[in-house]
């Protein structure tokens, strides 16, 4: 018998039917008190050398829908080693993964997962070295410590530099990034990190979103918060992981934030809305992304027709 769960750290799936190996059938589960979804993660048994096809039925109304574009999930057997399915294609709403594991018990996830107690054991595993000091500055809407590592010297140092790494939850690669980043910073043999260790303290926090992160978000907190429109004002009550670390930076510092990539400058609901609109042409927006990052509703998505009164209403209301 076919049994699909994720009740695990991250784990994120609802089941709608296993009735039929070739036609499993799931859907993603939203965010907590929020609309956003496209994290996975989920287990499937019993199916070794069957020819499975599973079924995203919801994978159409996803945050990002052009994400999907030549998008192939991950699997592992062991939860160590990810390997992607080359089988795998959006179709008129679904996301559709054709594979035939070669084990009774395999994972699938969106991307590969950091799990908390990796997290934990990466704060740990930098905490020994003599460069790094681990700080708490805070504490999550559930509980979860919030952690940020000081690598170098305080008081010798010309430049402070931040990172911070998962304020979307399921963008699991950057707690990978932040890692492979650690390793060198705190390798006393690499002699670009000794260098650069001479003029700064880094001030790392690998992991903005503990509790996201454990509930299998993709984009919020445990409020249903999304940390980074948070950083104008922030509050213990909606967003304590941006407040704290606010808290950290020093009084009359200049700060400068310097990002690979981002959604652009300033009050997301008051950008131009032919912009928008240029996005969506290119598929670098859904039609829900749209609405809920940018206050702008089209009347007919297929065809790029907004509809202005709607828009207008919507916008107001987070004037």
């Amino acid at each position: 018998m076919i049994k699909v769960s994720s009740q695990f750290d991250a784990g994120n799936i609802e089941t709608i039917s296993t009735e039929n190996v070739r036609d499993i059938q799931l859907k993603i589960r939203k965010d907590r008190h929020s609309d956003f979804f496209q994290w996975f993660y989920f287990r499937v048994q019993n199916v070794a050398g069957q020819a499975v096809r599973m079924r995203i039925l919801n994978a159409g109304d996803a945050a990002y829908v052009g994400g999907w574009d030549g998008y192939h999930v991950v699997a592992s057997y062991d939860r160590k080693e990810w390997f992607r399915v080359s089988t795998t294609r959006y179709d008129q709403g679904e996301l559709i993964i054709d594979h035939t594991p070669e084990q009774q018990s395999i994972y699938y996830a969106y991307f590969a997962p950091y799990s908390y107690e990796q997290h934990l054991d990466l704060l740990a595993a930098a905490s020994q070295s003599d460069r790094c000091e681990i700080l708490d500055i805070g504490t999550t809407l559930e509980g979860r410590d919030l952690n940020v590592l000081r690598i170098g010297d305080p008081t010798t140092a010309k430049y402070n530099l931040w990172v911070t790494a998962r304020q979307h939850p399921g963008e699991t690669m950057a707690e990978w990034f932040v890692e492979g980043m650690l390793a060198r910073l705190l390798d006393l043999e690499d002699a670009l990190a000794g260098q650069l260790l001479d003029d700064c303290v880094f001030w790392v926090v690998p992991n903005m979103n503990p509790d996201g992160s454990v509930l299998g978000h993709l984009r919020t907190n445990a409020a249903g918060v999304n940390l980074n429109r948070e950083w104008q004002t922030p509050s213990l009550e909606r967003s304590p992981e941006v407040f704290s670390v606010i808290e950290q930076i020093m009084p009359g510092e200049k700060a400068a934030n310097m990002n690979p990539g981002g959604g652009g400058f300033g009050n997301p609901f008051e950008r131009d809305i032919d912009r928008v609109v240029q996005d969506a042409r290119n598929g670098l927006v859904s039609e829900k992304g749209a609405k809920m990052d940018y206050g702008v509703v089209f009347s007919d998505f297929k065809n790029l027709q907004v509809d202005a009164a709607a828009t207008q209403a919507l916008r107001a209301k987070h004037a």
